[in-house]
């Protein structure tokens, strides 16, 4: 199909036209529905599962109920007016007979095939020319808008954003009742033809980098975005192999994602994902969560601070251990107690690695277990495989226990992609220090912090270790102290 092609004055041959690209004939759910308006012809085209039943019905009720297709039922100036369409008689024929709250005079064919297959439905009419309305009365698949499941919260709101990109606007609407609040819509794909929608405070947020964010979506040359929010930050963002620290964040909260807007964030929306993109992110970012706001200062900054050893836990706690292990001699009296008495059959570090591996297959076979025996088989193979394990000297107590530690650890924080990349470093440490001893946990620590520190937020102007680079002390602050929301 050509671009800009448009339509001819012949209403017969606008709808073969139609007929050879949609092929309503060999698709049972596109439907093509012919109807008479008083001497005239009207042609609907619409896919059956993305149009309001009732809706189309009183629609198709009232247009064979007219005497005609003109807006005007002028008699002598009638058939000029069949003889010479015009947008402006197309529309007074929508505004006068189509009563129905979006509609639009369109004449581009690629234009009414996009919104035919987006679910909206395309009229042509024997006196409408070169042109066809088209009337948005679609309607979506879509699950209701609960709580998501990885971004739970012990008190506030319980809704979440879905997979439909006009609900998730409208959750988001109904947060910041302000002006000012943009949603930018872009198409991305050649043959998905995925709806984006940029969304973000005209008065707060960076506009030079809104257009910067605009202009690549606008440059993505790809045939579709099969993964939704995945396949679009991987088409946005160039990132490196060797480094796992994400650079994006996603929420699934709309209160999360109107916080993120009122301080000068953007979103990026992808219909089809229920997951919000928040831009630009730091490393800092992640250790905040909704959960911080729905306490007082004092309980929300205890909470954050908590996530914050623990999760510095989770990445240099068993590797410290490795190399005290390892270094007995650094050992003070008081800590005796972490030698372990019997070493195992295999080597400590194999011991660990094992272990960090034998989590991951619990986490994926729980993922693909039926819902009602997850919980159960998950719980009962680790007591089973742990004890196995050190009942035949695979394993020793010590390290099943600080692995169990690490394993709960990384649901401190929600990120996914965060996780893993800690869960990386450490074992990198992990075989470092195994191979050189203390060099190679220094050595390992190093290539942590240069990792962090050389990884680029989408806009390149702050650092991914912004507050803290350059610093900020107020942002610094808050974030380990969470302060009383003042106006």
């Amino acid at each position: 199909m050509q671009e800009n092609k448009r339509l001819c004055s012949d209403y017969y041959e606008n709808i073969k036209v139609m007929d050879g690209i949609l092929r309503p004939d060999r698709n049972f759910d596109l439907i093509k529905k012919t109807l008479t308006v008083g001497c005239d012809e009207l042609t609907l085209y619409y896919i059956d599962g993305f149009v309001k039943d009732t809706v189309m019905q009183k629609l198709m009720m009232h247009l064979t109920s007219l005497t005609g297709l003109c807006a005007s039922n002028g008699g002598a100036t009638e058939k000029k007016e069949r003889e010479k369409p015009t947008p402006e008689r197309v529309a007074a024929f929508v505004n006068a007979h189509v009563p129905y709250v979006e509609t639009d005079p369109v004449c581009d064919v690629e234009t009414m095939v996009h919104m035919v297959l987006s679910g909206a439905t395309l009229a042509l009419g024997s006196t409408f020319g070169e042109y066809g309305v088209v009337i948005d009365a679609r309607t979506y698949p879509a699950r209701e808008t609960g709580e998501p499941e990885g971004d739970k919260v012990m008190r506030g709101a319980r809704d979440g954003f879905v997979e439909t990109l006009i609900f998730n606007t409208a959750l988001i609407r109904r947060r910041i009742r302000n002006p000012e609040l943009t949603m930018s819509y872009v198409s991305v794909g050649k043959s998905s033809r995925t709806d984006i929608v940029v969304c973000y405070m005209n008065d707060r947020a960076d506009l030079g980098y809104v257009e910067q964010i605009k202009q690549k979506l606008c440059e993505i040359q790809t045939d579709s975005l099969t993964m939704g929010h995945e396949s679009l930050a991987e088409c946005l963002i160039k990132q490196k192999w060797y480094n796992p620290f994400p650079k994006i964040r996603y929420t699934e909260r709309p209160d999360s994602a109107a916080a993120q807007l009122l301080e000068g964030s953007v979103l990026i929306l992808c219909d089809n994902s229920p997951e919000i993109m928040i831009l630009p992110t730091t490393i800092f970012d992640f250790m905040q969560e909704t959960n911080d706001f729905y306490f007082p200062p004092l309980t929300g900054s205890y909470i954050r601070m908590v996530r914050h050893v623990v999760f510095f836990l989770a990445l240099y706690m068993v590797p410290l251990w490795y190399v005290l292990i390892q270094n007995p001699q650094f050992i003070p009296s008081w800590l005796n107690f972490i030698v372990p008495r019997e070493m195992g059959r295999l080597p400590l570090l194999a011991q660990i690695l094992l272990v960090e591996f034998i989590i991951d297959g619990l986490r994926m076979a729980s993922l693909n277990t039926p819902n009602m025996l997850s919980n159960s088989l998950s719980v009962v193979g680790g007591l089973i495989l742990g004890d196995f394990a050190v009942s035949i000297g695979w394993l020793i107590p010590e390290v099943i226990l600080y692995m169990a530690f690490v394993a709960i650890a990384n649901f401190t924080q929600r990120s996914y992609e965060l996780g893993y990349a800690f869960k990386f470093m450490r074992i990198i440490i992990l075989i470092l220090t195994g191979l050189f001893n203390i060099w190679g946990f220094i050595g390992g620590s190093l290539l942590v912090l240069i990792l962090i520190v050389s990884n680029k937020t989408i806009n390149g102007k702050h650092s991914y270790l912004y507050p803290l680079i350059p610093f900020n002390y107020k942002a610094f602050k808050s974030l380990f102290v969470r302060v009383k929301k003042r106006d």
